[in-house]
């Protein structure tokens, strides 16, 4: 797993390398950002602290502006996510419709806390503010699937389900 996670940063520092900058405007430079983020997200899966100090290196932009757009945009992350992440809804609809017990269970059964990753990479648990459909209240996405109106007792299968995905795989 260490040599694949080198092997991705060998990847990203090549593509940094790549982009030639020279006649640019420090405006220029700044716009290239979404676009260099995207692509080290879409390498590595998540953007850790020492590639955004490298991008904000390269492009020669302060390294708070790269934690900021980072920070700031939902799609990136600074940790790695499982394979299937989860994001459990916690707006007021899913919490009144107890999505806080939804997000226990899965804790529970993957045997892992909010943002972490689980041994077999697989899943990852986040907690999100609002998926948007609040009339399927409580609400959960898995990857880009959508399971409403879930039950505590949904959890275990909708699990059991991913792990036959993939040793069917």
């Amino acid at each position: 797993m260490e040599e694949l996670l080198q092997s991705k940063l060998k990847d990203v520092e090549t593509y940094l390398n790549s982009l030639d900058l020279t006649d640019k405007t420090e405006v220029e430079k700044r716009s290239f950002l979404i676009e260099v983020l995207h692509k080290v997200q879409e390498n590595l899966g998540y953007i850790p602290d020492e590639v955004q100090k490298l991008v904000a290196k390269k492009l020669k932009i302060p390294s708070s502006q790269v934690y900021g757009v980072v920070t700031f945009y939902n799609f990136f992350s600074t940790k790695p996510k499982g394979k299937y992440p989860i994001s459990v809804c916690l707006g007021t609809a899913c919490y009144v419709g107890r999505a806080n017990e939804i997000l226990d269970e899965f804790k529970k059964i993957l045997n892992v806390e909010e943002e972490e990753v689980t041994d077999d990479g697989l899943f990852s648990i986040h907690p999100v503010r609002c998926l948007g459909a609040c009339g399927l209240a409580p609400v959960v996405k898995i990857g880009e699937k959508v399971y409403g109106r879930l039950k505590r007792n949904d959890v275990r299968k909708i699990i059991r389900e991913y792990r036959a995905k993939e040793k069917n795989s």
